[in-house]
């Protein structure tokens, strides 16, 4: 405790770097991914090699990609930009894979049926095909953000600033306060992105509250059920 309070000032520079550094990186992935897996779910040809060469982007080691970037695209190792970059990536690799299954969720009768109300396909895709495959569009985004805010902490190797700093000072100098507040924050601003993706998510889908609340109902019905009936 005493390291913390002497070092309050710089836990909080440091998780606020390390939110900013995480959001660009997942809105990036949403605002790519859903176009590249709307055209894996479109073209069922180009389907395997899509998602085949996202997949594969995932599987880059993130160091590595960090030290191959700057040289590719012209910028410097220690710019914050090759961190948003390499994560957009990853974010791009995760979601993609997401949306494409999202997409291919929606009920293809409730599809047809917009059809033959007069949807053009470009028109059912924003009015029936999006809406519908929100929900799981929602719980790829959230795992998006998880992996956004651990992996921002590679960054430090790099010479990125945010809570990985914590970690590596902490390790050479033999501090465990310093490792434990650097994974307690880190952990803090993944549960409070998952929190407010989760809000967005009830805010613009207002109908999943009607859904969850009835599998809630449903539950608690058939845990009713189950303590008046025993086991059998």
């Amino acid at each position: 405790m005493n390291w913390v309070g002497a070092n309050r000032d710089l836990i909080v520079e440091l998780t606020l770097t390390h939110a900013r550094l995480s959001l660009l990186p997942i809105l990036i992935g949403f605002v790519v991914a859903v176009p590249l897996g709307a055209f894996a779910w479109r073209f069922r040809w180009a389907r395997g090699l899509t998602l085949t060469v996202v997949g594969l982007l995932y599987t880059i080691p993130s160091l590595a990609l960090f030290v191959l970037l700057p040289p590719i695209i012209g910028i410097s190792f220690l710019s914050e930009l090759n961190v948003t970059i390499a994560l957009s990536i990853y974010a791009v690799a995760l979601m993609t894979r997401s949306a494409t299954e999202a997409l291919e969720s929606v009920d293809p009768d409730v599809r047809g049926a917009a059809s033959a109300m007069g949807y053009s396909g470009w028109g059912r895709f924003w009015a029936v095909d999006l809406p519908l495959a929100g929900p799981v569009l929602l719980a790829g985004l959230r795992v998006v953000s998880v992996s956004t805010v651990s992996l921002v902490t590679v960054g430090v190797l790099v010479g990125s600033r945010n809570l990985g700093y914590l970690f590596l000072n902490g390790l050479q100098r033999g501090i465990v306060a310093e490792i434990a507040t650097g994974i307690v924050m880190t952990v803090l601003i993944a549960v409070v992105f998952d929190l407010l993706l989760a809000t967005a998510g009830r805010l613009v889908m207002p109908w999943t509250r009607g859904a969850g609340a009835g599998a809630g109902r449903t539950r608690r019905a058939a845990r009713r059920v189950a303590l008046t009936e025993g086991p059998t």
